[in-house]
């Protein structure tokens, strides 16, 4: 900003002895300096305003008290930006007073010369008569004649560029967006629909100094301001223009097309106060300053997209398979109007099916994103259209922007990255860390339209298009460092839950559901260019961080995927990662009613560990407790009680905090055998409920995630899982004595912290089960139905494999309630699904185990499991046998 209004002084150097200094000239230099004074005092009253706030009465830590700062002199910015517009154009103001008083004194001192300078100023004028009212209108680029949509972008630089002939002033306005993005098609659309409105419409292609040159060289010979065989520097020529373009009394428009680099366009920038300017660049910066004004030209969204592409290809856009298969095209290229110019005219020249070109684009796609578009005049394709910006990167910026490209394009969250850079201790991270320099990098990357942040909720994104470009151009060494790079700021934001044991991680949530997508897209992307093809142990170490939270949020089908890849990926399979991994397999298993295979998978683990570790250890209690869990699926209860009074030794002598886990299954083994009493008194026995009744747990509130206890005594505290777990199992219990009242009361409790601290997946399932079991038996069958109709609700949106066996038991049970209402068609209909269901689930590849008939769904918790709800009677007529019972 110095350096600019530094530009705007006026030249007096050459003048300042020869020159006397008038009333007039006094005045105007004076006004001039006062202005530069004033806004340099504005500018350092904002900056100590922000470094002096209150802060220092919040006893901030130095992290914090950068973090406020730096978000403070980001809210200054706006305002500092717009009182550096107002001064500049006041400064350009005085500056040429200052300048036209210097010409007059000059020219009083020679009569001579004043002479000449008359005679030539006439000339001028008479020069000036002649073409202002002259129309031209120089284009050199041809519109491309596909066309689409950005009608709301026209209308915006319509409404800021054209006004009424009368009004003096300068008006200008900033298109600025990623390359490939259309801004200067934007531009032509713009041009050739405004001919009528301007009488001059000039373009200057603004890539470089060589070619902004060229362009105000042919500008001047269209203006006829060159005589014949006249040789003029391009500073000459530049000056001629804008000599003009300020004396012109004529509608004129001046386009500068793709000014990514602004300062080559501030020397040339017109100083009069007349006409109207239209720049297109990279650069996001462009409408606070060369322009007054801008917007972002953001890509198609798909709707729109999907219908420039069959307008591009000239197919029946009504039609729904064109529609779905042009949709399919657009969201693959992100709606990049230069990308669907390009391919449309690839699959329209060689008249290509829709359907076969995305499985052709995915072999090929290298070489066709060289080929470039004959249907729009762009010297770029989508192999080059953004390598200049690639090339001018900082050594910050690429490192931040590669590793960007291995991300999830559509939203990545600022606390990602410096949290996992924090954590990682990664030398070439370390940037990020420091709020400043990461501010800083992230401004490069913006300036060039690389990436783009949303001012609302401070994502970052960046186009999908972008990312295949940046990886594309990396060697195979690079590709693989940086992947590294990528995955170890992910897994730096999940919890590490195989390497101690611990229970669920509740307080993590948030920043694992940040990273979550970002797993995803690095598998996505490790597939799609084969990076760490291999066996690769830290690939492995992500995925099962990434499978612990899945598996707590009971999304069973993806953390069973990505356990499966990181079995692969594994390079030490006697480890106690890898026993970790094959351990979590186990617990799916286990949840989604496969516990022989749970079993398989829990000895296999415990196996691995017993070589590794003491007997006494506490991973050893918690493999001993999952194959406590397992055995008792398949009802080898003297088994299951075994390993569950190993578990309760080995935690006890260490006073684990889990302890909890171990009273609790061995209560629900207890139920399971039929010993209510027992189970009762074994879950009382347990170290942290010594001072717990009933109603301690009942008058707790409802906690949500991490920072939520059960205070028990001074020295223990029980968090909301456990809590959860207990209510579960009390009420069970409660039941089982045939004390329906309080087990209802207990029921109601936990569904109540399974709402607000789960998703709608499989325990709020369990608990809406229970409720309406328990409904049931109290005659209120309404509220029964209501709840086993919710229950149903949501057990069909849950993956197939997972959510038959809640959906099994939620018909069931709704035809006995719907029996009792008298409503026998409904009941039949319920029943009749249920039975279906129970064939699907007992075909013979499966090892389902039946309890009164069906799989026992509710095992929901296998780091703490509670077991079922089973009703007091037998449903014998639908009960069949399996093999392995």
């Amino acid at each position: 900003m110095i350096e600019d209004l530094a530009l705007t002084l006026p030249r007096l150097k050459c003048c300042e002895h020869t020159i006397s200094m008038g009333a007039d000239m006094e005045i105007v230099l004076l006004a001039l300096y006062r202005g530069f004074i004033c806004f340099y005092a504005r500018t350092i009253r904002l900056f100590r305003d922000s470094r002096h706030c209150k802060y220092r009465v919040l006893k901030l830590t130095p992290d914090s008290k950068l973090n406020l700062q730096a978000f403070l002199l980001r809210s200054s910015w706006p305002a500092i930006c717009a009182d550096f517009r107002r001064t500049i154009q006041r400064a350009k103001r005085l500056s040429s007073d200052i300048e036209r008083e210097v010409d007059v004194s000059r020219m009083q001192l020679d009569n001579q010369k004043y002479r000449v300078v008359l005679d030539f100023m006439a000339e001028l004028k008479t020069q000036s008569s002649k073409n202002v009212n002259q129309v031209t209108h120089y284009l050199p680029l041809a519109e491309c004649s596909h066309f689409y949509g950005r009608d709301d972008i026209l209308r915006l630089i319509d409404e800021a560029l054209f006004v009424s002939p009368s009004t003096r002033s300068l008006r200008s306005f900033a298109l600025y967006g990623m390359g490939g993005v259309g801004k200067t098609q934007i531009a032509l659309k713009y041009a050739n629909a405004s001919r009528e409105k301007f009488d001059v419409i000039l373009w200057i292609s603004a890539e470089n100094p060589v070619t902004i040159w060229q362009s105000f060289r042919r500008i001047s010979k269209i203006l006829d301001l060159i005589e014949p065989d006249t040789e003029l520097n391009d500073h000459a020529i530049i000056v001629k223009v804008k000599d003009w373009l300020s004396a012109a009394k004529t509608r004129w428009l001046l386009i500068y097309d793709n000014a990514d680099d602004l300062s080559l366009i501030r020397h040339t920038w017109p100083a009069g106060y007349g006409g109207s300017v239209l720049v297109t660049s990279r650069d996001s910066t462009a409408p606070l300053y060369p322009a007054s004004a801008g917007c972002q030209v953001p890509a198609f969204d798909t709707e729109n997209g999907t219908a420039a592409l069959l307008d591009i290809l000239g197919l029946d856009s009504e039609s729904t398979s064109n529609q779905a298969e042009a949709k399919l095209i657009t969201s693959k290229l992100g709606g990049l109007p230069l990308a669907l110019n390009q391919i449309g005219g690839f699959i329209a020249r060689r008249q290509m099916l829709l359907e076969n070109f995305l499985a052709f684009y995915d072999r090929n796609s290298l070489i066709v994103d060289e080929k470039g578009s004959e249907s729009m005049d762009s010297c770029h394709t989508l192999a080059t259209v953004w390598e200049t910006a690639l090339s001018q990167l900082s050594p910050n910026a690429k490192v931040l922007h590669i590793i960007l490209s291995f991300l999830d394009p559509s939203g990545i969250d600022e606390s990602v990255l410096k949290n996992g850079a924090n954590r990682a201790n990664d030398p070439a991270l370390r940037f990020m860390v420091d709020a400043i320099e990461f501010l800083d990098t992230q401004k490069e990357l913006l300036q060039r339209s690389l990436i783009d942040k949303s001012s609302k909720s401070g994502l970052i994104s960046m186009h999908c298009l972008v990312q295949r470009a940046v990886i594309r151009r990396m060697s195979t060494e690079d590709r693989e460092g940086t992947f590294l790079l990528a995955m170890a700021i992910v897994a730096e934001n999940f919890p590490d839950t195989y390497s101690a044991d611990i229970g669920h991680q509740i307080a993590s949530w948030k920043d694992c559901e940040k990273s979550l997508s970002h797993v995803r897209s690095i598998v996505d992307k490790g597939g799609e260019f084969k990076i760490l093809e291999g066996k690769s142990q830290r690939f492995a170490e992500l995925l099962l961080r990434c499978s612990w939270y899945l598996y707590e949020k009971e999304n069973y089908s993806l953390a069973r995927s990505y356990v499966d890849i990181a079995l692969k990926k594994f390079v030490d399979r006697d480890s106690l990662t890898y026993a970790s991994a094959v351990d979590l397999g186990g617990l799916i298993d286990l949840d989604i009613c496969h516990p022989l295979a749970a079993l398989k998978a829990f000895e296999q683990a415990y196996t691995i560990r017993k070589s590794v570790l003491p007997s006494d250890d506490l991973f050893l209690a918690a493999n001993q407790v999952n194959l406590g869990l397992a055995l008792t699926e398949i009802g080898e209860f003297d088994k299951a009680l075994d390993y569950l009074k190993q578990s309760i030794d080995i935690r006890i002598m260490h006073s684990s905090d889990r302890i909890g886990n171990s009273y609790s299954n061995m209560a629900s083994l207890l139920l399971r055998m039929g010993k209510p009493d027992d189970a009762e008194a074994m879950l009382k026995s347990c170290p942290l409920l010594k001072d717990c009744t009933d109603e301690t747990f009942l008058q707790t509130g409802n906690p949500r995630f991490s920072g939520s206890v059960l205070l028990v005594n001074r020295k223990s505290m029980i968090g909301t899982n456990v809590v959860q777990r207990y209510m579960v199992l009390l009420s069970r219990i409660r039941y089982a004595q045939g004390r329906c009242d309080e087990a209802l009361k207990f029921a109601l409790k936990a569904l109540s912290f399974r709402r607000k601290c789960c998703s709608e997946r499989f325990k709020v399932c369990d608990s809406l089960y229970q409720v309406s079991v328990l409904r049931h038996e109290t005659g209120e069958l309404e509220l029964a139905q209501q709840l086993l109709q919710e229950c149903i609700v949501i057990s069909e949106a849950l993956p197939q494999a997972e959510g038959l066996g809640h959906l099994a038991r939620a018909n069931y049970k709704a035809s006995q309630v719907l029996e009792g209402l008298g409503k026998l068609e409904e009941s039949a209909s319920h029943l009749e699904k249920a039975i279906n269901i129970r064939g699907e689930l007992m075909k013979p590849d499966g090892d389902y185990v039946l309890v009164n008939g069906l799989p026992p769904t509710s095992i929901i918790w296998s780091r703490g499991c509670s077991g079922d709800l089973h009703t007091s009677q037998p449903i014998s007529n639908i009960r069949v046998a399996h093999d392995s019972e």
